[in-house]
């Protein structure tokens, strides 16, 4: 069966494409892994680190419970990062598909309250990462990465798994 909920799609291409780019960063020393850049979170670690840090603290909206330490505080390892991507984006999208899309969560930050619906906290996670993605994009090409991976929707629907 065709993945074509939109719902499952951005999560599915999220999945793929994420895993792109850790691949594309194997190749790549410590040092260009961890190289600064003017963009971003700066540098790949960093942007890859910092995207699944937004999606955990969404995680935990979702499920309405305490937010969690930072992972941003640490230096991981990129098989560190791709461990905690696997973990991350199940819980992630168990939260995300445990309740219907326009249920409202209300969740409060310092001396402010919020209220989102789950299916728009789902959209901007997605469209949060593929931002991040886009630049890690461009600090690839600043390392001189001459084939760099493919990121997008259409790549995925032409080139990904989409069963």
């Amino acid at each position: 069966m065709t993945i074509s909920d939109p719902h499952a799609v951005m999560i599915a291409h999220d999945r793929w494409a994420n895993g792109l780019m850790y691949d594309a960063c194997r190749a790549l020393s410590e040092e260009q892994f961890h190289q600064r850049f003017e963009m971003g979170e700066g540098s790949l670690h960093d942007n890859l680190v910092h995207n699944l840090g937004a999606m955990r603290g969404w995680t935990d909206v979702l499920n309405e419970v305490p937010n969690r330490d930072r992972l941003e505080e640490g230096r991981y390892t990129l098989e560190e990062i791709v461990a905690l991507h696997e973990s991350v984006t199940v819980d992630f999208e168990k939260a995300a598909y445990r309740q219907g899309f326009d249920v409202m969560i209300h969740r409060d930050r310092g001396e402010r309250s919020y209220t989102f619906p789950v299916g728009g906290i789902l959209s901007h996670v997605m469209t949060h990462s593929m931002h991040h993605r886009a630049q890690c994009l461009n600090m690839l090409r600043h390392l001189g990465v001459k084939e760099l991976p493919m990121s997008s929707v259409m790549e995925w629907m032409l080139f990904g798994d989409m069963q």
